[in-house]
């Protein structure tokens, strides 16, 4: 909007707003009045007044929605520049498109753009095609039928282009008459971010060279690359590499030879960077820009001319979440938690700036980035604006460190990892210490894979995760898995065999080793957030794992999300947000031992073995002696009545009687056993909520009313009370 009320202020342009929104613009030097809603009415009237206020050319030379006769037929040029004042020596054609359009549209404006220059009396020096994401310059002679590339058009006067447009600190240079003008890099906003991310992911893949996939993994290099190029020390004048840079036409007369040189001379510098940026973080990218000399200038004409660095953080963040988040869904769509779970759920853990923080699955990063959005929340609530040099450092420092030494994320899937990394490095670093691994392997195989030193068992303050559900971890596949406690059977308290000695299983559900995971990684007191199925707290085949947590943790909270929480992400499963607290190792073996002892007493009380010994015995003597069996065949020899169907019939009712007596028993010792826990181990408050709205339905719409804000509130009031005391 700077431009559009500067050309309010020079008296170019007049508005009529309406709820504060522009609807109508008048070009005040022809009088002409167009709908600011157009889509390209936008890109025109900022062209325009570019044209005035960076370029230096006079209103009263340029002229807009100019016919032009081609044959028969009578079209429109955008805008004209001319080099008199009767407008009679067209001078720069413009082009002006929608931000949306897409890049074969772009090439066809191009062309079009070409056509009107060629048509239009007198010669057309040159023509720019823009759509303020892309910009296209050419130098045309209409004589020899040649368009060369430019890097920008001529400011006013200016007789001879120079190589390059985009330079460092180009405010701070003299303007010299007759010399062309410098830009430094621009600061845009998240909408225009997105759209460039889009775009420029759609040029590479639209052609079939591509997949979707793989575009996104080479616009991810490029991204880095760009990032990597603002960060290098420049002096105040020195071009950007990332950037088009011409080749002169006295270096390479042939037009077609100096495009060729111009873009293998912009890809040397654009792998110069990739391997500069490579050498300090060699796990962001293992493999090589694998675009074509041609592919990587399509994608640098998107990015070029943007600031990402000097963006605001949380824009760029939102714009590329929002650009990945469109590309993954379709294909990755369960390793994105949704967005108000994510908040909700670090928002109410005390997260500081000191915490280790740990995503076992992280994803696409979400968790994290949120663990660093809150720590960055509260730097802007010890140093707020505005800052001196002195508070600038230490405000950066209170995030940045935590970004870099503290945030740790573990993503089993390559592609997705790398863009966790990129989605960290947009936000200003804090990559480093996401790996691609298996997060269910023992810390001393990650550190082989990654050498990464940072993954430490009772080490973490927080793990915040959304583990996959579903899965299955086979022993047969994975050794690993006769490491964890549930990876065995333990064997049953009320076995009548009294087997003490654990069983492996055979596989295992990956959500349920999660856990365990988790538990190994935490310190002491320290907590986990985990969304898990259902499932894992009602299913009574799963009693075990419950009891595992209730082992190894306090439980803090559980809140459950609604059936429609997961359906946009491709996932029905419904599913809760258990917090929790990791207990002191001996207050694990206690709550252990005292489980065992109260098991062992209610046997003893109960006479359970002594009375299964007794029933066995009993049992036995009434089928040896076959006795209440009435034998419908007496001549029958004893071994033939026992082949009868009658016979059979009567031992199983026998056998069935006392399994009843043995279930019965089994069912009263377990009701005595839970009430006895209740009443003899240290009873807490757990935290219950259930949310039936957070903010969106099952197709993703809004619906205006998230309740786990408010379930958050009191949540964090609940934990704080707990930090406060002690178990």
């Amino acid at each position: 909007m700077s431009l559009i009320n500067e050309g309010v202020k020079r008296g170019l342009i007049s508005v009529i707003t309406e709820n504060e929104e522009i609807r109508q613009i008048t070009y005040l030097n022809q009088n002409v009045k167009r709908s600011y809603s157009n889509p390209e009415e936008k890109v025109q009237v900022e062209t325009f007044l570019k044209l005035i206020i960076d370029y230096g050319y006079k209103p009263g030379r340029i002229r807009q929605f100019v016919t032009v006769k081609m044959g028969v037929d009578a079209r429109q040029a955008d805008i004209v520049v001319y080099n008199d004042d009767a407008c009679e020596q067209p001078h720069i054609l413009v082009e002006c498109k929608r931000q949306e359009v897409s890049e074969q549209e772009f090439l066809q404006a191009i062309e079009q753009a070409y056509s009107y220059a060629y048509a239009l009396p007198n010669d057309v020096k040159y023509v720019w095609v823009t759509s303020e994401i892309k910009n296209e310059y050419f130098e045309v002679d209409k004589k020899k039928n040649t368009r060369v590339s430019q890097p920008d058009i001529p400011q006013y006067g200016v007789k001879k282009l120079a190589n390059y447009k985009y330079v460092s600190e180009a405010e701070t240079l003299t303007q010299q008459e007759g010399k062309q003008k410098f830009f430094d890099l621009s600061i845009i906003n998240q909408d225009e971010l997105t759209r460039r991310f889009k775009q420029a992911h759609d040029a590479l893949w639209a052609g079939g060279q591509l997949n979707p996939s793989e575009a996104f993994d080479e616009l991810d290099k490029l991204i880095f690359c760009k990032i990597w190029d603002e960060k290098k020390p420049r002096k105040a004048g020195e071009p950007y590499d990332f950037q088009i840079i011409t080749v002169d036409k006295e270096e390479e007369p042939d037009a077609i030879k100096r495009k060729i040189k111009e873009n293998e001379n912009l890809y040397k510098r654009i792998k110069a960077l990739y391997e500069e940026g490579r050498k300090k973080d060699a796990e962001v990218f293992r493999d090589d820009i694998r675009l074509s000399p041609e592919k990587i200038r399509t994608v640098v004409g998107y990015l070029e001319s943007i600031n990402l660095g000097d963006t605001d953080l949380d824009s760029k963040g939102r714009a590329f979440e929002t650009f990945m988040d469109s590309f993954f869904r379709g294909n990755f769509g369960q390793y994105f938690t949704p967005r108000p779970i994510v908040q909700f759920t670090t928002d109410v853990l005390p997260i500081k700036n000191d915490s280790f923080v740990l995503d076992t699955s992280c994803g696409s990063g979400g968790f994290l980035l949120y663990a660093l959005n809150k720590v960055r929340r509260q730097a802007d609530e010890l140093y707020p604006k505005p800052r001196n040099n002195k508070q600038y450092e230490k405000w950066k420092a209170y995030w940045h460190d935590f970004a870099e030494r503290n945030l740790y994320g573990i993503e089993i899937n390559e592609q997705i990892s790398r863009a966790a990394k990129m989605n960290m490095i947009i936000h200003d670093d804090g990559h480093t210490n996401v790996i691609t691994s298996d997060g269910l392997i023992s810390t001393s195989d990650i550190e082989k894979i990654t050498k990464n030193t940072g993954f430490k068992y009772n080490h973490f303050d927080f793990i915040i995760t959304n583990p996959p559900f579903g899965s299955t971890i086979r022993s047969s596949e994975k050794s690993y898995l006769a490491g964890y406690d549930f990876g065995k059977k333990e064997p049953d308290w009320l076995d009548v065999k009294g087997r003490k000695e654990s069983e492996r299983r055979e596989n295992q559900n990956t959500e349920i080793l999660f856990i365990e995971q988790c538990h190994r990684f935490l310190r002491e007191g320290g907590y986990l957030a985990i969304v898990l199925p259902d499932g894992i707290l009602t299913n009574s085949s799963l009693q075990y794992v419950r009891d595992g947590i209730e082992d190894k943790f306090r439980i803090v909270a559980v809140v459950s999300m609604p059936q429609s929480a997961f359906t946009a992400t491709g996932a029905g499963v419904k599913s809760s947000v258990l917090f929790l607290k990791k207990h002191p190792s001996g207050h694990t073996d206690y709550l252990r031992n005292k489980k065992a002892f109260i098991q062992t007493r209610l046997k003893e009380e109960h006479n359970y073995y002594k009375k299964i010994e007794a029933w066995d015995k009993e049992k036995a003597q009434k089928i040896k002696d076959m006795q209440g069996f009435n034998n419908p065949t007496p001549t029958l020899s004893l071994s033939e009545v026992k082949k009868t169907e009658e016979y059979k019939e009567w031992k199983a009712e026998v056998n069935s009687y006392y399994n009843d007596l043995l279930n019965d028993l089994k069912e009263q010792l377990q009701d005595a056993f839970i009430a006895a826990k209740q009443k003899e181990l240290p009873d807490y408050p757990i935290f219950m909520a259930i949310a039936e709205d957070i903010g969106y339905d099952a197709t993703g719409k809004k619906t205006n009313n998230n309740e786990l804000d408010f379930i958050g509130k009191e949540l964090m009031k609940f934990i704080n009370e707990i930090e406060n005391t002690t178990l």
